[in-house]
């Protein structure tokens, strides 16, 4: 080895803009469009459908889900529930553009919104409780009595 490290090439739509190409601007405006179309999950920026993130998590009596959801409405939220399947879905409304104002600028996504998940266990339907707080809903899913763990008492002999 002579100690040199090959410089990995560059991944683009247009290899061979790279090395100076014609239409430098073209590439770096087809690049852009790309970027802004898909984001970093990979979903459709433009899209009907967003997917918030989510957090799951589990203690002996409870699920409780978390949900990003800057800017919404809780009235814009409908949570359902069918066996072990909970279904999140509603809107972000899109922020009208007032008349003299000028937008240079707009990555917030707005529109319809649909997260499914499927829970870990039985839940009791009828005492689930949701609530949002600083764009956060929070969703606390008790246990049914039969996923609850039980302690067995070891008696000696």
């Amino acid at each position: 080895m002579n100690g040199q490290v090959a410089a990995r090439p560059s991944r683009s739509i247009f290899p061979w803009a790279q090395r100076g190409g014609t239409f430098p601007s073209l590439r770096e405006e087809m690049e852009s469009l790309f970027q802004r179309f898909w984001d970093e999950n990979h979903d459709v920026w433009g899209g009907q459908l967003m997917t918030p993130a989510l957090d799951m998590k589990e203690s002996d009596k409870e699920v409780t889900v978390r949900l990003d959801l800057p800017g919404v409405d809780a009235s814009e939220v409908d949570i359902q529930v069918h066996g072990n399947q909970m279904v999140i879905s509603g809107e972000r409304k899109e922020e009208k553009e007032e008349k003299g104002e000028t937008f240079h600028r707009v990555e917030r996504h707005s529109g319809r919104f649909s997260r499914t998940t499927t829970l870990p266990c039985g839940v009791e339907e009828d005492k689930i409780d949701a609530h949002m707080k600083d764009g956060i809903l929070t969703v606390v899913l008790p246990k049914s009595p039969e996923a609850q763990a039980r302690h067995i008492e070891v008696k000696s002999t």
